[in-house]
């Protein structure tokens, strides 16, 4: 190892390394704060102190609150849909099996962290057009989880309208989620689940329709 490389180790990791470890800190602290005083109510400062870190590293890793935001937003979201999908792969080839577990895993992890819950449904909505691309990213994703886009380019119209109506599909859980984190789960988990999957069933019958 050359003396350059030397230089730049510090207990173990590379000054990459470290800042890398620095901007998950930041992320982890900025969705504590969101979820104790929303997005508006928070300060650089007050995500610093909760990550221990001088606002200089803020600035390091995000060019403004926005960015860091949208890091935020995408990082729960990330690892949401990723659970989402082994849970609807794990349920084997059924439509309608892969649908329960999906929405089973993202119920339930709305209920077990709601912090992330609230950055997710609450915090991300009326910030900016770069905001909202993003979230627009995820809702496809999200959609496509539920259920798988039926691809056909021969029906290029009906397609649409059969994507349409999975983000369609996607808004009405997000409605039914919101409510039901903010008025601090009052009907049971499966309750939930059957309701937002009464919703899904439309879309994957459409989109079942596409395929045939």
């Amino acid at each position: 190892m050359g003396s350059s490389r030397k230089a730049r180790l510090y207990g173990g990791m590379d000054a990459e390394e470290r800042r890398a470890e620095r901007r998950l800190k930041l992320i982890d602290a900025a969705v504590e704060v969101y979820g104790e005083v929303g997005y508006r109510g928070a300060t650089v400062k007050a995500i610093c102190e909760a990550a221990e870190l001088t606002e200089r590293y803020f600035y390091e890793s995000f060019a403004n609150s926005e960015a860091l935001l949208i890091a935020a937003y995408s990082h729960v979201v990330g690892h949401l849909h990723e659970e989402m999908a082994a849970a609807a792969a794990s349920a084997g080839n059924d439509p309608e099996a892969r649908l329960h577990a999906a929405l089973t895993l993202y119920f339930t992890r709305l209920k077990q962290h709601p912090k992330p819950a609230r950055v997710f449904l609450l915090e991300i909505s009326g910030i900016s057009p770069a905001v909202d691309a993003v979230k627009l990213d995820a809702l496809c994703t999200f959609s496509n989880i539920l259920v798988p886009p039926a691809i056909d380019p021969k029906r290029g119209d009906k397609a649409s309208a059969a994507a349409l109506l999975s983000i369609g599909m996607v808004g009405a859980v997000i409605s039914i989620a919101l409510r039901w984190v903010s008025k601090a789960y009052p009907q049971p988990l499966e309750e939930v689940v059957a309701t937002a999957g009464s919703f899904c069933r439309v879309a994957l019958a459409e989109a079942d329709r596409h395929r045939g």
